[in-house]
């Protein structure tokens, strides 16, 4: 029988503090230290693993999916782009997007779409350089396992994080939750919801076989669109059967060890499959953390539905596509990204507040990118979102080349 103990309380000394803490080192939290710095914010970000870029480079999820609609039309701007051309620094390994760096005629950019697939050990140096450059200090290795609440004013003072040095605190005056699994808003007693549609086993990798390195899809990481056309490159070689019938909340400490292991056990089936009618088939390297796609997320202000397409959001923060199907756009409102309880807590990437249709188009690369960039530059401004001046918030995005509306693009 599982017994309990008591853990006596005692004083935790505070190690840091900063203008902008940001949890969470994957594309949206990258992206959200970006924009805060830039705009004047003393930023940490912490991060649980010791590279940067989540699942896209850990999880080696290596396909930066399209940043236009399908129809010829750049969709998202700023450090969403930014980060594309970053992550092909030195070469795309497949899917070079040189057509959309000129002014290529219309008809080649519906045809070639502004995707890429990019190498995740150089593009997570690039990411770690420029957040030095820009004076963000990382800290690797560290998670955070509570909060210290201001409850009559409704606010985070500062969250408990425990990595090698022990457990210690950070104060700050915004605090960005972009662990992925909205993990501060559940700390911070936010409301939150679990996405009940849960996560399926996968384990992609890369390998070497007859002379070339290649990356191997293997097990379900994206929900399969009825509508997804086999011509836009997206997935040539698209993996979407199950390993195994069982499905993970992704928020079980437990739970996730016996994900991993799982998944191990089904790749190295996998890769002994291969080896048996191509002797130089060999794995060259495997995702390094769970392949997870949506766990949990805050309940905000909004929660955002998949049938808002070109709907005018009055406080945007950006534009995407759903880079599933040619067509759909969106207008992402500021009210996704800030719950009704905690004043001074936002949130990016896969934890905003969308239907689970939604959370389909949202959690990949490109829309974390803009909701992180939304939430670093809003934290720069003010520590109360509840009062955050909007315009002011949408001015600076414009200014950092975010287009907020899509009345404002040329769509023809």
């Amino acid at each position: 029988m599982l017994k309990s103990f008591f853990e006596p309380a005692k004083n935790v000394p505070i190690v840091k503090e900063c203008d902008v803490l940001v949890v969470g080192g994957g594309i949206a939290g990258v992206s959200a230290a970006i924009a805060a710095s830039r705009n004047g914010a003393r930023v940490i970000l912490l991060e649980r693993e010791y590279g940067l870029g989540g699942l896209a480079t850990l999880g080696l999820i290596t396909i930066y999916l399209p940043i236009d609609d399908g129809e010829g039309h750049q969709i998202i701007h700023g450090i969403g782009e930014e980060l594309l051309w970053l992550s092909i620094k030195y070469g795309a390994e497949k899917n070079d997007p040189s057509v959309w760096r000129t002014n290529s005629a219309k008809e080649e950019r519906i045809v070639k779409r502004f995707l890429t697939q990019f190498n995740p050990h150089l593009f997570s140096i690039e990411i770690e350089k420029l957040l030095i450059s820009l004076g963000v200090e990382i800290i690797y290795g560290t998670v955070v396992c509570d909060c210290a609440m201001n409850n009559e004013e409704n606010r985070i003072e500062a969250v408990f994080v425990e990595n090698k040095s022990g457990r210690s605190a950070i104060t700050a005056s915004s605090f960005i939750d972009a662990t992925g699994d909205a993990d501060i808003a559940k700390y911070a007693g936010e409301n939150t919801y679990i996405n009940p549609r849960l996560n399926a086993l996968a384990s992609w990798y890369y390998y070497f076989s007859k002379g070339e390195v290649m990356l191997r899809m293997f097990g379900l990481v994206d929900t399969p669109n009825e509508n997804k056309e086999k011509s836009n490159t997206i997935h040539d070689n698209y993996a979407s059967d199950l390993i195994c019938d069982k499905r993970y909340t992704g928020v079980d400490g437990l739970e996730l060890s016996e994900m991993v292991i799982r998944s191990h056990e089904a790749m190295i089936t996998d890769i002994l499959d291969h080896r048996e009618v191509d002797k130089t088939f060999v794995p060259v390297t495997i995702s390094q953390i769970p392949l997870v796609r949506a766990t949990r997320r805050i309940v905000g202000l909004y929660t955002m539905s998949d049938t808002e397409k070109d709907v005018f959001m009055e406080d945007s923060i950006g534009t995407i596509p759903d880079w599933r199907n040619r067509g759909p756009r969106y207008e992402l409102p500021f009210r996704l990204l800030h719950g009704s309880k905690v004043k001074n807590l936002l949130a990016a990437g896969r934890d905003i507040s969308v239907t689970e249709d939604m959370w389909e188009i949202t959690r990949v690369i490109p829309p974390c990118a803009a909701t992180g960039e939304a939430a670093g530059t809003a934290a720069a401004i003010t520590d109360d979102f509840s009062t955050i001046d909007i315009l002011e918030l949408q001015k600076k995005l414009v200014a950092q080349g975010v287009i907020l509306h899509l009345c404002d693009m040329d769509l023809t």
